[in-house]
């Protein structure tokens, strides 16, 4: 069993706590970040053991986050049992758990509006409200998606000097606000 210091039992439940935050389960949520914080992988015993958890539940949620993409499997020479790691460059991570939430959450959606959008164009319902929201809706999704691509293509250095920018992109808009 992997001993846990305060500050690791503190992230690990607060890492819970925000996945239940987030939609999601809280043991993934917490495997995932003592998977994160832990320098060597773990084997799902070492997992149920540390977290005090089932067996079967930890099988379930290291699924789940192998799906995301923010786990993997490894094996250790000499142990027949599969290991855990989690993916630890967090700029990479960020990356990934946005394009799973693009595909699970945003996708959807965007189809269900261009449905909407389509049924209404038939003018079967002449709703002009409804057609009037739902467009803007889609607009606002098109250009956010498009905003995602642009900013999923930059390098991750790119990406961090963006991020440090701050209220530095906002004074180099300001006077641009009203064109």
């Amino acid at each position: 069993m992997a001993t846990l210091s305060k500050v690791n039992r503190q992230y690990i439940l607060h890492w819970g706590e925000m996945g239940t935050r987030w939609g999601i389960n809280r043991t993934v949520a917490q495997i995932h970040a003592l998977l994160y914080l832990s320098p060597t992988p773990l084997t799902a015993e070492e997992i149920a053991e540390t977290l005090s958890v089932a067996r079967s539940n930890v099988s379930t949620s290291v699924r789940e986050l192998e799906t995301w993409g923010l786990v993997r499997p490894v094996h250790v020479l000499g142990d027949r049992r599969e290991h855990y790691e989690s993916m630890k460059d967090v700029w990479e991570m960020f990356r990934v758990i946005i394009e799973q939430r693009k595909k699970r959450e945003i996708d959807p959606t965007m189809e269900m509006l261009e449905q909407g959008l389509a049924e209404l164009a038939k003018g079967d319902e002449p709703d002009a409200y409804t057609r009037e929201r739902l467009r803007d809706m889609h607009e606002f999704f098109e250009n956010m998606t498009g905003l995602y691509e642009e900013i999923r293509h930059l390098p991750t250095g790119s990406l961090r000097g963006v991020a440090k920018m701050r209220g530095r992109l906002r004074k180099l808009f300001r006077g641009k606000a009203g064109k």
